[in-house]
């Protein structure tokens, strides 16, 4: 029984040091500055003429919130996202490269804007990369 009872604490305390990392979710400012982050994202989305009609029959302030928890988990803070996956959230949309191309740039004026330094957008875009080919449909 002490056996199983030193495995279960080495097990929990191993789990919690691979999900204790959240580091890049602090560099970008934490809570604060992630919410930061997201506002002004979203101003800079909606003034984007690019893209901006694509959030024309959105509930800005329910996209906010998503957009908040989804990166403060990708971050590796303490949110945890419990949305559709960006293809089923995109299904439909026929979002271009273009499309997602305009979104990364303000997602980057908007980190510029808020003090995160380069090397810490380049730390959170590297994470997003990846969900080009889920948001991209034409």
């Amino acid at each position: 029984m002490q056996r199983f009872a030193i495995f279960l604490c080495a097990f929990v305390l191993a789990a919690s040091a691979a999900h204790a990392d959240d580091s890049l979710f602090q560099d970008m400012g934490g809570e604060a500055g992630m919410h930061k982050i997201v506002d002004v994202s979203m101003a800079n989305y909606l003034a984007d003429k690019r893209i901006n009609a694509q959030f024309d029959d959105v509930d800005i302030d329910w996209l906010k919130g998503q957009l908040y928890v989804q990166f403060c988990q990708l971050a590796g803070g303490p949110c945890v996202y419990k949305g559709h996956d960006m293809r089923v959230v995109h299904q439909g949309m026929h979002l271009t490269d273009a499309d997602f191309n305009a979104l990364v740039e303000d997602l980057q004026k908007s980190m510029d804007i808020c003090g995160v330094p380069f090397r810490t957008q380049n730390r959170f875009l590297a994470i997003l990369a990846p969900m080009e080919s889920q948001v991209v449909t034409k």
